[in-house]
């Protein structure tokens, strides 16, 4: 007799699929789907699941395409043996950013659709605009201009907002919208979310945005836990109260049922009538629930480009960073550091090295671990700091380029390299050093020390976890744990390429079988079997290099300023943008 316990359902809707796996209460995958939007979908011409308008920098996706996408994934759960009755709990992840317009009838529409018809053939007049921008759109700079001067300067909004304004970010994209597509917003009822309108979907009517992903347009005022009015203002051009009605209200609880899955997919699948919709957020959001990312522990994605996520009790909003609230746990922050350059920067330095383009980075591993840190081989050497930034880089805000300098930390002295600098083989510890100095120094205040702590540690994260191709380098590995610290040491995780809908089904777990008080840490935490996702590959904390590191941050911090510096003058000599070497 096939088992009938219960199963929670987790969708990923990125930029290229969506991915669709249940898990069982004690949050092993029981079944898992796939739709590739390039490779399995018909009657798009899409590239990598988007439209790209390079002419006016727009990159965009058909929303009746996701639509399709969610009648096939759930036929091939179906078909691998997945009983939907069994499921009790559905949330999901979506691309953050992205909005979706329906139309005034489009609720109309999803809450009456008929069971014989799949979706794509019945919403396709629910929309008032039929494509969602996407998170690598770049078309919105006088937007995002407007929307970093409206309250004073950069800062006020981030400190209001999270974060400063972004092309992806969706207050400049709806700022944009009503302007270039001013009748199309004049028919729109409603804006989702990636997130919200994956929801929708499964609810059969509007649902709500979520706490955290509503954090990603610089319209929510985090502190406030409301609507910016003011900016609200600018979004649409002046009408606030009709904004605020299409974007709805927003429920402060992360793990509350939206209400019951939609009577098309009972009727359709199968599904039990008593299942649970709990909000879906953002794909960023998710993927710490999927570790499941504990206060003060720091996740370190090292792939093409470098992302840094914590969890954290403490609000310090700054230009160079984000802030969300978190997905599930009132009063925690997630804290959000995305660069461009991360592993192409290395593997350009490994390239040098082996003086060819063949990959190993044996060469590049022996030279980093042989070179003293920060190039010091006794402590009243100078210090070897630098940036590398193959591609023009956002934290700090530079051009391509490359800068060396040498600080002296006793008398706080920074010098430029001028040949005193061996490349590549200088470079090669060098580069990892620059990225994590870069980490260290913009999370300091928010890391705290461990409690309770015998040993008088100082602030340090509690675990730090790597994920990202950067993840299997040992070398790598070893200068994290000296320079950034960490209590227990150096993670490396491996949850394949699940991670977003495997946090979205951890959050229906949650949501449904909690108890009163019972915190998605507490029950998760208790759950999760770490042996089969993580490894720990290196020690953490070491006392001396800690603290040399240490001594190197305001050197850092002050060699930014100047690479700053200097490009905005030669900037405003030559009108182009040009890296210094």
């Amino acid at each position: 007799m096939a088992s009938q316990s219960p199963l929670y359902l987790g969708f990923d809707l990125s930029t290229q699929q969506l991915k669709g796996v249940a898990v069982a209460s004690d949050l092993k995958v029981a079944y898992k789907a796939i739709f590739d939007f390039d490779a399995d979908s018909n009657g798009y011409d899409i590239v990598k699941g988007v439209i790209t308008n390079e002419e006016e920098h727009e990159v965009y996706a058909p929303v009746a395409l996701w639509l399709q996408a969610i009648d096939v994934v759930l036929e091939r759960l179906q078909k691998a043996g997945l009983d939907f009755k069994r499921i009790r709990g559905i949330s999901g992840a979506g691309q953050q950013h992205g909005s979706v317009y329906w139309s005034f009838g489009g609720e109309d529409v999803l809450t009456h659709l008929d069971s014989s018809k799949k979706l794509e053939t019945q919403l396709d007049h629910a929309f008032s605009h039929p494509y969602s921008p996407n998170w690598q759109d770049a078309s919105t700079q006088k937007e995002c201009d407007a929307f970093d001067t409206h309250l004073g300067n950069p800062q006020v909004l981030a400190t209001n907002t999270g974060s400063k304004a972004h092309h992806r970010f969706t207050g400049p994209q709806i700022l944009r919208f009503q302007k270039k597509h001013h009748q199309a917003y004049e028919k729109t009822s409603h804006i989702s979310l990636v997130s919200s309108w994956l929801a929708s979907i499964f609810l059969g009517k509007i649902a709500p945005w979520d706490i955290s992903d509503a954090c990603g347009a610089n319209l929510w005022d985090i502190k406030a836990g409301a609507w910016n009015q003011k900016l609200l203002s600018l979004a649409s051009s002046g009408n606030p109260k009709d904004l605020a009605k299409k974007l709805g209200n927003v429920p402060e609880s992360g793990g509350d049922s939206f209400g019951n899955v939609a009577k098309y997919f009972i009727e359709r699948y199968g599904f039990h009538p008593d299942c649970s919709i709990i909000p879906f957020t953002g794909d960023n959001p998710s993927t710490i629930l999927a570790l499941p990312l504990r206060e003060n522990d720091a996740m370190v994605s090292l792939g093409t480009s470098t992302t840094f996520l914590m969890s954290t009790r403490k609000y310090m909003p700054h230009p160079s960073v984000h802030f969300f609230n978190h997905p599930t746990t009132a009063g925690l922050y997630m804290f959000m550091l995305c660069y461009k350059n991360g592993g192409l920067a290395r593997e350009k330095i490994r390239d040098a090295l082996n003086k060819d383009k063949s990959g190993p980075w044996d060469k590049f591993d022996k030279t980093a671990h042989e070179t003293p840190p920060l190039g010091q081989k006794s402590l009243t050497d100078t210090m070897r700091l630098g940036l590398f930034f193959p591609k023009p880089e956002i934290v700090p805000n530079l051009p391509a380029g490359t800068w060396k300098y040498h600080y002296d930390p006793k008398s706080k002295s920074l010098t430029k390299a001028n040949g005193r600098w061996t490349s590549p083989e200088d470079d090669a510890r060098a580069i990892i050093e620059s990225q994590l100095l870069s980490l260290r120094l913009r999370s300091r205040d928010l890391v705290e020390q461990p409690s309770p702590n015998p040993r008088g540690l100082p602030a340090q994260p509690r675990r730090i976890y790597l994920v990202g191709g950067g993840s299997r380098n040992k070398t790598i590995a070893r200068i994290a744990g000296e320079l950034l610290g960490s209590v227990e040491g150096v993670f490396k995780l491996d949850v394949g390429e699940n991670a977003c809908a495997l946090g979205a089904a951890y959050k229906a777990v949650w949501a449904v079988e909690r108890k009163k008080g019972e915190t998605f840490e507490d029950l998760i935490g208790k759950r999760w079997k770490e042996e089969d996702f993580i490894e720990k590959i290196q020690d953490g904390y070491r006392a001396n290099l800690f603290e040399q590191y240490g001594n190197a941050i305001e050197g850092f911090a002050k060699m930014e300023e100047q690479a700053l510096a200097e490009n905005k003058v030669q900037t405003n000599g030559t009108n182009g943008q040009k890296g210094l070497h």
